[in-house]
């Protein structure tokens, strides 16, 4: 169990309610202990070098790091896991309160919190239960639009110390409100710092309720990034994500997505791009669970080195889900021959007059293509990004946010410089 698990002083230790949250996810993490290789939703990536590290908790925050983001945006900051406060003036019609301060005082969140992420199935959302204390809770009231994007910017100091924090958002949209949330993870310091980094997020979508959720993992490449979102989406809502992982040795993005409505609608597109011996997992698990609910995904990969990419995708088709329509497709470009893509996409289907597919491909790029930009007087290395920006466009160009398609297109380039 290495030392995961530490005896240290949170707040909130005079609730009952919360404590027994905590007690049951240490004792669910306990239970079931770090994934091995015959964990089936484990099986692909290997966190052996997560097992013999020793973690520490930090108990303070580093100094606060003005991270400037090329757009306009509403910002909630948090440095080596705690919560920084934030002067950004919100609108009227949303909330932003720091955790444990809405565990504590706002009894509305007791609705939502520890309510869709299993923690009997998942052992590191079990992990994050059982230090429940930092994050936040977003609430967007009914008919509300944001303008602006709300930035959830987490930024940790590299040092020679292995750091553990955990983080649990919790966001709510009302009826007929919409929201754009941008999760950016990122560091300065040690780059060879190994440091864990537990997220988990659950979201409510209300009726036609709209969502938009981007994210943006640049982790130092030796740190550990562990994340788990779980939606709900009630009747024609609509979920549309977008995460970029280029950044950490150990990279995993869950997302569980429950259509439990008629006319409920998600969108997952994810792009990772490695080298070295980093291991980057996708994995998605979508559950149409009523009628004329609509789902697509599209992942893509970039891989070289001795680095290794995981997808696994999940379509499941409840047996009341008729009319309704699950598309995956995972596509990966190898640009060494010891990279390697694993890929394990599934279909549970138990209704009839359904439209389902799946999809994987992996492949280099086209030599045709190079030699002919080569002899154009186009450098070798400069053709190859001419292609790889081309291969990413078809996914980046899904960002419906241009000035935030922008900025993870320029993350996607400095990449490779």
């Amino acid at each position: 169990m290495n030392n995961l698990l530490q005896n240290v002083k949170l707040l909130g230790s005079e609730s009952p309610w919360l404590s027994r949250l905590r007690q049951s996810g240490s004792s669910a993490f306990k239970e079931q202990g770090f994934p091995s290789a015959k964990t089936e939703a484990w099986k692909y990536t290997k966190l052996r070098e997560l097992k013999s590290k020793d973690f520490i908790i930090s108990q303070t925050t580093s100094d606060t790091t003005a991270i400037e983001l090329p757009f306009d945006c509403y910002k909630i900051c948090f440095e080596n896991g705690w919560f920084c406060p934030s002067s950004s003036n919100l609108p009227q019609g949303v909330e932003v309160i720091p955790l444990i301060e809405a565990i504590l005082f706002h009894p509305e969140l007791h609705n939502y919190i520890c309510k869709l992420a299993n923690i009997n199935t998942h052992p590191f959302v079990a992990l994050n239960q059982a230090y429940l204390q930092e994050g936040v809770f977003i609430k967007i009231e009914k008919n509300v639009n944001i303008k602006k994007p709300l930035a959830i910017i987490s930024h940790t100091e590299g040092s020679d110390i292995n750091l553990l924090f955990n983080l649990r958002n919790i966001i709510v949209l009302d009826e007929n409100s919409a929201a754009t949330v941008v999760e950016y993870h990122t560091y300065s310091g040690d780059t060879k710092s190994g440091y864990l980094a537990n997220i988990v997020n659950e979201i409510y979508l209300a009726s036609n309720a709209n969502l938009q959720h981007y994210k943006v993992q640049d982790e130092a490449f030796k740190a550990n990034h562990i994340a788990f979102s779980a939606v709900s989406q009630n009747r024609c809502s609509k979920y549309q994500s977008f995460c970029l992982q280029r950044g950490a040795n150990i990279g995993r993005n869950e997302t569980l997505v429950q259509l439990k409505d008629e006319g409920a609608e998600t969108e997952i597109n994810a792009a990772y791009l490695m080298d070295g011996w980093a291991t980057l997992d996708t994995t998605t698990n979508v559950e149409h669970l009523a009628p004329h609910t609509y789902s697509h995904q599209l992942i893509k990969g970039v891989v070289s080195g001795n680095a290794k990419g995981v997808f696994q995708g999940k379509i499941h088709i409840a047996p009341n889900a008729i009319g309704t329509e699950g598309n995956q497709l995972h596509k990966a470009l190898l640009l060494s021959d010891n990279a390697e893509v694993d890929v394990k996409p599934e279909l549970e289907i138990y209704a009839d007059d359904v439209k389902c597919s799946h999809g994987a491909a992996s492949g280099e790029l086209d030599e045709e293509q190079l030699f002919y930009m080569r002899s154009r007087g186009i450098g070798i290395e400069e053709a190859k990004q001419l292609l790889i920006d081309a291969y990413l466009d078809e996914i980046t160009t899904k960002i419906d946010n241009e000035k935030i398609s922008q900025w993870i297109k320029l993350i996607t380039q400095e990449n490779r410089k």
